[in-house]
């Protein structure tokens, strides 16, 4: 009898000790900055360890963050309350399994967006703001720090690519790299994404300030090396959104609510002027090729689309060049692109009219909390949320990076952050 009340004591006190350790913030901070490297890095990874070494190292990070949200979830003030438009993009995309022209591609992709979903939901509802913001700055700082010593031993020690993680060893002649993320569109967004995370840092006095001033010198030559006429034009367009929010912080309450508005006026006006004199903008950012190969892509999607406007084709995020139709997509060297090169046009493509519709509204939902809360919180770290998704909206006109892996995952916690503070259940709950 002693013997098993003892088992039973050893029993409960090993539970009580994982219960825990699961529970405890340090996990919940290496949690953040694994699932956020391994997002960053997920090309990377593929390239050098393989597909099954990458979800392997997803699947035990999903599967701590769940056991660790189950141990915290005393801890957390959620409610309940996860953005219904982004749960119904997650259900739309999930129902397309049933009409996909590649029904287990379709599948696949499913459950690899519902990864970095989870993780994105598990690291907003149990870190705060500028902890995230901490996360993203230390795995940012390491991998554009590794990207620029790579790229240097290809430039300059070997004067050579090192072709299985696609960098070209251009730094000698000053770009464009591709750093550790593939492309240098997508090296560059990820610097435009560590100048506001770095810029928050130096702000909130997170880290020293030869830190934070080294680490903003390091992510703005990373813009200009990868000179991408996209990446010049979303790093333009973050400018202006940085002193948007300077302005609207520092106007009276009673008259933000008025400026707000101006500012929406302006910046449709700005869009409108923009897309009248798009020839110009396309000349003064040298993006004439780009342009074309782009407009190529886009009128051979369009006429794909027209088969299936409503429903789509089925969901699959990053295209797969082994699949049909994607195969037929191919550009005229046979290489078949990521995507459509714009994440709009790729998500009605792949989920119809409805789940543009969906994407769109989501989207506008997210940013628009996350304006109004970084224009109206005292705390500059509000501002970060808002100014990334600045980030990700406008690179998805000339990019399909929003779709997939870090720029999902960071939309998902700009978007359950943002509903968390401003949500309309919420309100109505009161």
């Amino acid at each position: 009898m002693t013997s098993a009340r003892s088992s039973i004591s050893g029993s409960s006190s090993a539970q009580e000790t994982l219960v825990a350790i699961l529970a405890s913030p340090e996990l919940a901070r290496v949690l953040a900055l694994c699932s956020v490297g391994t997002a960053v890095l997920a090309f990377a990874l593929r390239h050098t360890i393989g597909t099954a070494g990458l979800l392997s190292i997803l699947t035990v990070l999903v599967a701590l963050a769940i056991a660790a949200f189950i141990a915290r979830r005393g801890l957390v003030d959620w409610q309940g309350l996860l953005p219904i438009s982004l749960l119904a993009f997650l259900a739309w995309a999930t129902i397309s399994i049933a009409w996909s022209h590649y029904q287990w591609s379709t599948l696949g992709s499913v459950i690899y967006l519902g990864v970095f979903t989870v993780l994105g939901i598990v690291i907003a509802l149990t870190r705060d703001t500028i902890q995230i913001v901490r996360a993203y700055g230390d795995v940012l700082r390491v991998v554009l720090a590794a990207s620029i010593v790579l790229e240097i031993f290809a430039g300059v020690l070997i004067d050579g690519p090192i072709r299985f993680i696609s960098i070209e060893g251009n730094i000698d002649r000053l770009g464009p790299i591709q750093g550790l993320m593939g492309t240098r569109n997508e090296f560059g967004l990820l610097a435009v994404v560590a100048v506001v995370t770095f810029g928050t840092e130096l702000r909130t006095r997170s880290v020293p300030t030869k830190v934070g001033v080294a680490s903003l010198a390091l992510a703005g030559l990373c813009v200009a090396l990868s000179r991408s006429p996209v990446v010049f034009g979303v790093f333009f367009l973050v400018t202006v959104a940085v002193a948007a929010l300077y302005f609207l912080r520092r106007v009276r309450p009673d008259r933000r609510r008025f400026y707000e508005l101006a500012l929406f006026a302006v910046a449709l006006l700005t869009v409108g002027i923009a897309w009248l004199a798009r020839g110009g903008v396309v000349e003064l950012l040298n993006a004439n090729d780009a342009l074309s190969y782009r407009l190529e892509i886009w009128q051979r999607v369009e006429l794909l689309t027209d088969l299936n406007r409503l429903e789509g084709w089925g969901w699959i995020g990053r295209w797969r060049p082994d699949v049909q139709p994607f195969v037929a997509l191919a550009n005229p060297s046979g290489t078949v692109p990521s995507g459509a090169l714009n994440a709009y046009l790729d998500v009605f493509f792949q989920l119809g009219l409805v789940g543009v519709v969906i994407f769109v509204g989501m989207l506008s939902l997210a940013f628009v909390r996350s304006w109004l809360l970084a224009g109206r919180r005292r705390s500059i770290v509000f501002a970060w949320p808002a100014l990334v998704l600045v980030v990700l909206l406008a690179s998805a006109l000339a990019e399909s990076t929003l779709l997939t892996q870090w720029a999902w995952l960071t939309f998902v916690l700009c978007c359950v952050k943002a509903a968390r503070e401003l949500s309309w259940r919420s309100a109505l709950s009161k």
